[in-house]
């Protein structure tokens, strides 16, 4: 591929994939974005852990060849543009890549750099797994609790882009639409309102679910709960929920137990003479007050259910991964009082974003919280800091470089080096152990050692 600015590394090799998988050569090619305020900070502070964990784990044998792209500030400073076709080509090509936090440019154009990445690859899943290491300071009592991974779809929902500014001809135009073609009569103040589209898709849906069930199986979680507002917005979020568990069902039948499909078996396993309409009554406590056509929908529910015995009866069923939901807003409850009963989760772009922010909170904010996105289709991931570009902190060496550290783990990972990955991991464990930490962390522990950015990198190298 021709580049109009930047020139590949001549050592490094191209990512390439092939029947759905990754064939990562030695010296893979690594297109990064070192990122706007405190990301050159940080990810100078990156790349050292990365590439001396790399030379410790394998001897020099493998090494990546770092290939730098712009976006953002530098971007706009160099070329006038805040995201060069260059910088998209490059990711394109090399498959893999992974950046510092950006600017979001103010006025026209782009509204968002990350966004508008994610969209022109089509990297429909934001996994952002969240744990706790040992030693962190945190507001909650057992932050331990928390090992959630977000499978967040990146693609849909509001974060579309689709809307329209009130006062606007555009708005005018969509309103009189809903009024006068589709008989809406909700927009309480049509004069004076924006309006916003929120698409969501069965293809999209369904990807992103696929996604999550494979990782959870792959990494021998125990659930998926796919997260919504379903009981609110029931053509988007519910039909989110509903191809969720169709995927889980039609797919995955012999590795995956919905909770529904558990309490059913579970109640026949303790009570092999128990009836249909006993086991409906179980499920659930109000099938005597509802309807005869209810009564007919919830017998086949339990029907349909039965027809698993063989495979899951007789406990069978406690083996496989279990497929459940949960409202939006109970989840945002529930990971603060039972942590340990969400294990992988699965839901839209903007209950995504909510949800993994508020986990990374509880267990030491933002700052050490990794991001990836990823299309697994075509083998396309960035893996990016989660957090905002503080530029009142940029050039000081003082910030917590960790989110991209992290996110680096998630990279290697991704492409199967492992060895790397638990490297960094417990050179991170150790350091933090050590409390020797970056501000952030150091103003809320006692005895602890202050290290800069750069000072932190090196004592994880030191502890890989």
């Amino acid at each position: 591929m021709n580049f109009q600015h930047i020139i590949p590394p001549k050592n490094g090799e191209k990512i390439t994939l092939k029947d759905n998988s990754l064939n990562v050569p030695d010296q893979p090619i690594i297109p990064f974005i070192e990122g706007d305020g405190t990301g050159p900070d940080i990810w100078k502070a990156s790349q050292y852990v990365f590439d001396e964990a790399v030379k410790k784990v394998y001897n020099g044998k493998k090494k990546i060849a770092w290939l730098e792209v712009y976006a953002g500030e530098k971007a706009f400073k160099k070329f006038n543009n805040w995201l060069p076709d260059d910088t998209v080509k490059a990711f394109q090509e090399y498959l893999v890549g992974i950046k510092g936090p950006l600017t979001t440019p103010i006025g026209g154009g782009f509204r968002s750099l990350n966004v508008a990445l994610r969209q022109m690859l089509d990297l429909y899943v934001c996994l952002r797994p969240v744990r706790y290491f040992k030693g962190v300071p945190s507001p909650v009592k057992h932050p331990e609790k928390v090992d959630i991974v977000i499978f967040r779809e990146n693609t849909e929902d509001i974060y579309a882009g689709i809307e329209w500014a009130n006062g606007t001809e555009e708005v005018k135009k969509v309103i009189k639409f809903l009024e006068k073609e589709m008989g809406v009569t909700k927009i309480r103040f049509p004069k004076s309102s924006g309006i916003g589209i929120k698409p969501v898709s069965e293809e999209g849906s369904k990807r992103l679910a696929k996604a999550a069930i494979e990782y959870a199986l792959a990494h021998e979680r125990k659930s998926v709960t796919f997260v919504h507002k379903g009981n609110i917005m029931k053509f988007t979020e519910g039909a989110f929920k509903s191809w969720g568990y169709e995927v889980a069902v039609k797919e995955f039948r012999n590795q995956t137990v919905t909770q529904r499909e558990s309490w059913i078996i579970g109640n026949k396993d303790h009570n092999p003479d128990l009836s249909i309409e006993e086991n409906a009554r179980m499920v659930e406590p109000g099938y005597d007050l509802v309807n005869d056509e209810q009564k007919a929908k919830i017998r086949k529910e339990i029907e349909e259910a039965l027809k698993l015995m063989p495979t899951h009866g007789n406990g069978q069923y406690k083996q496989k991964l279990m497929i459940k939901d949960a409202i939006a807003d109970i989840t945002l409850q529930q990971v603060l009082t039972r942590a340990n009963e969400f294990d992988v989760v699965a839901t839209m772009n903007l209950n995504g974003d909510y949800i993994s922010d508020a986990l990374a909170a509880q267990v030491g904010g933002i700052g050490i919280a990794p991001g990836a996105n990823i299309n697994y289709l075509t083998g396309h991931a960035i893996f990016e800091a989660t957090h905002g570009t503080a530029p009142k902190y940029a050039n000081l060496d003082q910030v917590n470089p960790g989110s991209v550290i992290l996110s680096g783990v998630l990279m290697f990972e991704h492409l199967g080096w492992q060895e790397v990955a638990n490297a960094i991991i417990s050179g991170i464990e150790k350091t933090i152990g050590q409390k020797r930490v970056t501000y952030d962390f150091h103003r809320q522990m006692e005895d602890a050692q202050l290290l800069k950015t750069s000072e932190f990198a090196r004592a994880i190298v030191e502890n890989l």
